[in-house]
């Protein structure tokens, strides 16, 4: 399992730092949606394997990390209120925020992973919409005839595992954690295995924006992809990643949970 990364430096190396993107749109898009879930989220700024990319890293409020690769060399490793980044971007501004590095808390995957199934994007969304159909119906009607409170129904709801991928372990990965290259599929190696995706990516990757727009069928694909005990769903912009459902661990026949 991946350790917590302490990001390098501190808030007074933010003195006079800029924050070195240029993938306004792209970076704005991401902390846009990120403070309409949390106002008080943090994103962490990495970079991006090549020289003008950086990765913005961020902890929705149901435990998901999700992250996008956006234009611009970046500060290096700093992590930084996501609403001031927005301001700062929105009024055109190079500054970095005041740096918040001790706030990040969370490991991150140490690699993208293997991709070991592909998903339509319509059918996540249609997952999604259903979920939020039950959320209201059970709210409304309750479940079974009793009343639920609506934190309970929403993390039931959450844990819901709504896609199950079963195949073979595949053999390794690489690359950037929030990269979409190689196409390693279940059955190329390894033994059989079962991947539980939840409905907490599902809704990660629909609530940030991370599908395209509808077309035909394929052009919206998202890759289920796994990196030790982390599964992820890679959408065309954006990836979401989790360690919650059963310890996201691959667990070959025979094997004890925790591998």
């Amino acid at each position: 399992m991946a350790g917590v990364e302490e990001p390098s430096g501190g808030a007074s190396a933010a003195a006079g730092a800029e924050h070195g993107l240029t993938g306004l749109p792209d970076a704005g898009a991401f902390l846009a949606r990120l403070t309409r879930l949390d106002p008080g989220a943090v994103v962490r700024l990495r970079p991006g394997g090549a020289a003008d990319r950086t990765v913005l890293w961020a902890r929705l409020p149901w435990g998901v990390l999700v992250a996008r690769v956006v234009a611009g060399a970046g500060p290096g490793d700093a992590t930084v209120s996501a609403a001031e980044l927005l301001t700062e971007l929105g009024r055109g501004g190079a500054a970095l925020p005041r740096r918040r590095d001790a706030d990040w808390r969370w490991p991150v995957p140490g690699s993208s992973g293997t991709v070991v199934e592909t998903i339509d994007g319509a059918e996540l969304r249609r997952i999604a919409v259903a979920a939020a159909e039950t959320l209201r119906g059970a709210a409304s009607e309750g479940v079974a005839g009793r009343a639920v409170g609506q934190r309970a129904l929403r993390d039931a709801l959450l844990d819901h595992v709504a896609v199950v991928v079963t195949g073979a372990e595949p053999a390794g990965a690489g690359g950037p954690a929030t990269g979409r290259e190689g196409t390693a599929g279940i059955g190329s190696s390894g033994e059989d295995s079962r991947i539980e995706v939840s409905q907490r990516l599902v809704q990660a990757i629909v609530r940030m924006g991370f599908l395209s727009s509808p077309g035909p069928a394929g052009q919206d694909a998202v890759q289920v992809r796994i990196a030790g005990r982390w599964v992820g769903l890679a959408a065309p912009f954006g990836v979401a990643w989790s360690q919650k459902v059963s310890q996201l661990a691959i667990k070959p026949a025979g094997d004890q949970p925790n591998g």
